[in-house]
């Protein structure tokens, strides 16, 4: 059975799910980890979503402001024993929902070029990769940055 949470980043299986995640990535950015690291802090997250399936915790999302109209999507992971069943786009769908309902019109976010996965997840989801990456990824070679609109 499937259940999904809405809670803040004080929630312990939201915080294991993203020490997952920086494993992950650490072997997957290699070298480039630590300059995506300083953007990942969960500390202040207001809005996040875990995915618990027979209740242990396989995935998790967050989103967080960015400006007036757009919510950053932060911290996406699925339990590498629990991908490729749709799990990560009903984390992204409760995600939108939620940046709808607090008013928001579009999401954006930042993957790396090596995440072939969730490159591949984004596109599925409707997501658009912008022709210039925003913010801290602006020229950062490994960087695609992706939005979407909320209401069309």
């Amino acid at each position: 059975m499937i259940t999904l949470v809405r809670t803040n980043s004080k929630n312990n299986d939201f915080i294991n799910l993203v020490k997952e995640l920086d494993v992950y990535l650490k072997i997957v950015d290699g070298d480039d980890h630590d300059f995506y690291n300083q953007f990942n802090s969960i500390d202040l997250l207001k809005h996040v979503v875990v995915i618990y399936k027979n209740k242990k915790p396989v995935a998790c999302g967050a989103i967080k402001y960015f400006d007036s109209e757009t919510v950053e999507v932060k911290r996406m992971f699925v339990d590498i024993t629990e991908r490729g069943v749709g799990i990560a786009s009903k984390v992204v769908l409760e995600l939108e929902n939620w940046a709808k309902e607090l008013g928001y019109k579009k999401c954006v976010l930042e993957t790396g070029k090596r995440q072939v996965e969730a490159i591949k997840l984004y596109r599925k989801n409707n997501y658009k990769q912008m022709q210039i990456n925003y913010g801290q990824y602006k020229n950062v070679v490994y960087s695609l940055c992706f939005e979407k609109q909320l209401y069309e």
